[in-house]
């Protein structure tokens, strides 16, 4: 996934960054970084980590300058070490580009050996580093041309913040498949991923940067341009499903009620013969309110999160998954014991976290578990920006919902039908890439993939 926070036009841009950042961090944990502009040089401030890890009161005041970029990773393309540690930042004749990007183009491979032949030498091993060249080795001089010829050389999916010098650049790609939006405070423009980072801010909301849509902001001045033709939306379902906080707006629609709707609909779907609903925290706690109310069941926290630990989810080896799975959840004993429990949970990608839950329920003392999911099998790997695997890891992709449920220990599993899911969103269907439930594709599909791209891709 990753996060994405941008400010033009204000005196403590850094700051403002950093605790954009802090807000976004649920987006990606593996690393993050800061570049500021002063009118006549970039600052930059990155590492491994955590946001609260990474930056001290000595390194933000460093960061001088009104305008700034900043970025939370987790890998999707490229390896988890600090060299592809985002905003990259490089300079060339025409002064210095810092990009921070969410998505992934699905023409890396034949890009990256189209701008290498021309001459081109990569510093990392991320697709975000094409943007650079490609800006770099243009001949136009209008920095805004320039910006969009090297956008239409790209395919897939890509949210974009860049600084030109101290021009701040908002991108969303045609489809619009990842988030982003712009506020205001303090007459300053700002960018981010989702909503929840203008809140901590006391920024305003202004509106949705729109799919295909390119802002240049200068001084407190934003002129927004259109270059490329329409398309069909395709907007991240999955962002509603499990990355997005539930307190943010994406795609100009709330999270948290959206999760709810899936619960209330998932209920319906899946009539489940228990005692208690149990949600797994936090991303399955919004479905399963909703799915507790619909069904007229108690709620019950059966487990209890430590906040100290990351998402299981988005750790870049399976061995840190699983080690974290037990250290982040605790059961409460005495609401399971002899219980019949409904697990609510958003989603189940590889099935070795699902299973490690399932057995530290029973291990507390539920008579009968049962799991009701608020989505789809996922069957098909993700190419635009979230980590769904090749299809051997993947779950879905090469067992029946009958031996998943045997391979879960479970006594009962139910999915939410493709149809309820559709119908529990605030937009219409035809508005959201659901790929990895059908295999069904928005874009073109590039012929040529490597293994670590097949392996890695998000």
């Amino acid at each position: 996934m990753c996060g994405i926070f941008g400010v033009s036009g204000h005196a403590e841009a850094a700051r403002l960054t950093y605790l954009g950042l802090y807000a976004l961090q649920h987006r990606g944990e593996e690393s993050a970084g800061i570049v500021s502009f002063d009118g006549k040089r970039s600052h930059a401030q990155q590492g491994m980590g955590l946001v609260a890890d990474i930056f001290t009161e000595q390194s933000m005041r460093s960061l001088r300058g009104e305008a700034a970029i900043g970025h939370v990773r987790y890998s999707t393309t490229g390896s988890s070490i600090e060299r592809n540690v985002q905003p990259f930042l490089a300079n060339h004749r025409r002064g210095t580009i810092s990009v921070a990007h969410n998505g992934n183009f699905t023409n890396t491979v034949s890009l990256r050996e189209e701008l290498e032949e021309a001459g081109s030498i990569f510093q990392t091993t991320m697709d975000s580093e094409i943007v650079v060249h490609c800006l770099a080795q243009s001949k136009v001089k209008d920095y805004r041309q320039r910006m969009i010829a090297a956008l239409a050389r790209l395919e897939g999916a890509y949210s974009l913040v860049l600084l030109l010098d101290d021009i701040l650049v908002g991108a969303r790609d045609p489809h619009g498949f990842r988030p982003l939006c712009l506020g205001r405070k303090d007459g300053a423009y700002v960018l981010a991923s989702e909503t929840c980072a203008l809140d901590l801010i006391k920024a305003d909301y202004v509106r949705d940067i729109e799919p295909g849509e390119v802002v240049f902001i200068q001084k407190k001045k934003l002129e927004s341009v259109k270059p490329f033709p329409a398309v069909k939306p395709a907007y991240c379902i999955f962002e509603f499903i499990y990355f997005a906080r539930p307190d943010s707006n994406i795609f100009g629609q709330n999270v948290y009620q959206t999760r709810k709707r899936l619960g209330q609909t998932l209920a319906a779907e899946c009539k489940a013969d228990c005692d208690v609903v149990m949600p797994i925290p936090d991303s399955g706690t919004s479905a399963a309110l909703g799915f507790a109310q619909a069904a007229g069941i108690p709620l019950e926290y059966g487990m209890i999160r430590n906040h100290y630990v990351g998402r299981t989810f988005i750790q870049p080896s399976q061995g840190a998954r699983d080690f974290k799975v037990k250290v982040k959840l605790n059961p409460i004993r005495d609401v399971l014991r002899g219980k019949r429990v409904a697990i609510i949970e958003d989603s189940i990608v590889r099935g070795t976290t699902t299973r490690v839950r399932v057995n530290t329920v029973r291990q507390a003392g539920a008579g009968k578990v049962c799991m009701c999911v608020s989505c789809p099998p996922l069957r098909s790997p993700c190419f635009y920006g979230i980590d769904f695997p090749s299809k051997k890891e993947l779950i879905a992709a090469r067992r029946s919902v009958e031996d998943i449920r045997a391979y879960l220990e479970l006594d009962g599993l139910c999915y939410l039908s493709l149809p309820g899911m559709l119908q529990s969103m605030p937009l219409p269907a035809e508005h959201f890439c659901t790929a990895c439930f059908t295999g069904d594709y928005p874009t073109p599909l590039p012929k040529k993939i490597t293994k670590d791209i097949l392996e890695k891709r998000g």
